[in-house]
């Protein structure tokens, strides 16, 4: 959550066309009570775009469902997988695998209710339920409900004792599982998720499953998007230097300035985009120092860049996942 925001997924499009993006988790509570502009805006560039929702309540899932439908989106993607205590109040996120049959009935009615792609994004597992057996009968239940994409962190998720950065570091990750769950069911969509970093890992899981999510990787070090579509959508492209990346969003942000929009929102974004690179630390600095003033424009950007030394293109999302 305010990490994917559209502001980020529009300069991670200028490196990859072919990567389905993925929104910041938004609540239906956000969308039906709060600002819905603000969560269902997005820039046509974006697209494939999904939205992914938080929620308990099926008739609100699926009142969001069609405003996503109506705005635009690719796809609503469920999720089934969040461990956090804030989201376990509103019984939202990985809570839900202890409720597969209210799961089931929450994606039969968002099915029927639009025709965009509804999918589920889930752990192996929670708590003591995260047996095989427990597992396969949450995916068969919302695939007969209609669900036919799976993206599963392959870890199960400890409700009490860990945090969210935790149960993203301690439950051991097992791709094993994922990959039985697609041999059990081959008529499905698998896309894996979970502690993969490179575009090596994303071609050697590409063997056995349909899709590969990236997460962190791909905000903290955003120039490997520079390279799936040639790398895992076989459509091969010249990689452009990262400053003609930032040349190419200039006008999305004047635009966002004249609109009366900060800097920062859109900086904060590409931080990464010099990482390991002569120069790299400096420019993160920067920008992280002198963005977020009041009057800070274009000007802040093009210093921070002063600070990169020779620049070489090159690339080693974000996710390369079912087209």
């Amino acid at each position: 959550m305010e990490w994917s925001t559209s502001s980020a997924r529009y300069f991670w499009r200028l490196m990859s066309q072919h990567a389905r993006l993925y929104t910041e988790m938004v609540t239906t509570g956000a969308l039906i009570h709060g600002n819905r502009q603000r969560f269902l805006h997005h820039h046509a560039a974006e697209l494939p775009l999904a939205l992914q929702l938080g929620g308990h309540d099926a008739a609100a899932l699926t009142l969001c469902a069609r405003m996503a439908e109506d705005a635009g989106f690719s796809e609503v993607n469920l999720n089934c997988g969040c461990p956090s205590d804030r989201v376990q109040e509103g019984r939202i996120g990985a809570c839900l695998m202890a409720e597969p049959e209210h799961v089931a009935e929450a994606i039969n009615n968002m099915v029927n209710a639009t025709s965009i792609p509804i999918t589920i994004k889930h752990r192996l597992g929670i708590d003591d339920l995260d047996s095989d057996e427990h597992l396969h009968h949450f995916v068969r239940l919302n695939a007969q409900a209609g669900c036919q994409v799976f993206i599963v962190h392959a870890r199960k998720a400890w409700l009490n004792g860990l945090s969210p950065k935790e149960n993203r570091e301690i439950p051991p990750l097992q791709y094993d599982r994922v990959v039985a769950l697609k041999n059990a069911f081959p008529e499905l969509t698998f896309v894996v998720n979970g502690g993969i970093t490179t575009l090596a890992q994303c071609a050697s899981q590409l063997e056995h499953l349909d899709g590969v999510m990236l997460g962190r990787e791909a905000y903290y070090n955003p120039f490997l998007l520079a390279s799936v579509d040639g790398t895992l959508f076989d459509c091969p492209h010249p990689i452009a230097e990262r400053q003609n990346i930032l040349a190419r969003l200039e006008p999305y942000i004047e635009e966002h300035l004249a609109t009366g929009g900060r800097l920062h929102s859109i900086t904060r974004h590409l931080l990464g985009l010099y990482a390991a690179q002569p120069g790299g630390r400096q420019f993160r600095r920067y920008l992280s120092e002198h963005a977020n003033k009041p009057a800070a424009g274009l000007d802040v950007l093009r210093q921070a860049q002063a600070f990169i030394g020779q620049i070489h293109s090159g690339g080693c999302h974000s996710s390369a996942q079912h087209p």
